[in-house]
């Protein structure tokens, strides 16, 4: 079943008596569900914010924005692993399935949610960079607002280095090994991604590649794979004859930058069932 449905507050009352009213087709248990992942949000003005208590009062005037897909609230994913926490910022191993943040369907699917309820509220969280929901590896969380600054800054000027591992379907030929990478405008934009193979890889009918982002253009790496007939493995948008069942062979598998007057660098050991994907 899937909702979308804006309602305009008539006179003071509960959120969730509103909702009941607006919305008989879902049960009350249903609804406060959907309030608790983030599927309704308030909105006064040009104020507007995901409301989450069933019992936050509403005025007349104020409005109530339902989204509701029972497929996507009923899904899970696994866990966010915290890798390191440096106590204005923190790095996380975000698995694949997991959204970066979330959207007006829900955001409990979201490392940045979960990142919230780790915290209880406590400190404030800041989603500095985003890694697509089939991908994953390692992302940033600022929990200051002058380092979120510091740590934007740095991704914009392309301080931070970011490094993937990815599987793609076939093998390179010697003169792409030689080339080390690839120019393809992408959006408009010039782009560059670097690899390189990772030595020792065995299997004949993949390669497994360390990539280096010089810039950052939506699923670059996907599309530039993809536009050379080198396609990810398991990528759902983008090539042919690429399915894997293990899922998208892509993984952020370290961080490194310069804060503070040092220098941090960041992997993660992956869970065995896949290392595959990641540093060995």
């Amino acid at each position: 079943m899937r909702i979308s449905k804006t309602i305009v507050v008539s006179e003071q009352a509960l959120a969730i008596d509103v909702l009941c009213v607006a919305v008989p087709e879902l049960s009350k248990a249903r609804l406060k569900d959907a309030m608790n992942k983030g599927a309704v949000s308030w909105q006064r003005g040009k104020q507007h914010k995901r409301l989450r208590r069933a019992q936050s009062p509403v005025a007349a005037g104020e409005q109530l924005h339902l989204n509701y897909d029972s497929d996507l609230l009923q899904r899970s994913c696994d866990a966010p692993v915290l890798v390191a926490d440096e106590g204005n910022f923190s790095v996380w191993y975000k698995p694949a399935g997991m959204l970066s943040q979330g959207n007006e369907w829900g955001d409990h699917l979201s490392l940045l949610r979960v990142v919230e309820l780790y915290h209880q509220s406590k400190r404030p969280v800041f989603l500095l960079h985003r890694l697509d929901r089939e991908a994953s590896g390692l992302m940033l969380v600022a929990h200051q607002q002058k380092t979120a600054a510091e740590l934007s800054l740095l991704i914009q000027q392309h301080q931070i280095s970011k490094k993937y591992q990815v599987l793609v379907l076939g093998k390179l030929d010697a003169t792409l090994v030689a080339a080390g990478q690839i120019h393809a405008v992408l959006d408009g934009k010039a782009c560059e991604t670097r690899f390189s193979p990772v030595a020792g890889w065995q299997e004949p009918t993949t390669t497994l590649l360390d990539i280096t982002l010089i810039s950052g253009r939506k699923h670059q790496i996907r599309r530039h794979f993809a536009d050379i007939g080198h396609p990810v493995m398991g990528d759902p948008r983008y090539g042919s004859n690429n399915q894997d069942a293990a899922g998208l062979g892509l993984q952020a598998v370290e961080l490194s930058f310069a804060l503070g007057g040092g220098r941090r660098k960041y992997h993660y050991q992956l869970p065995a069932e896949l290392r595959r994907y990641g540093v060995k």
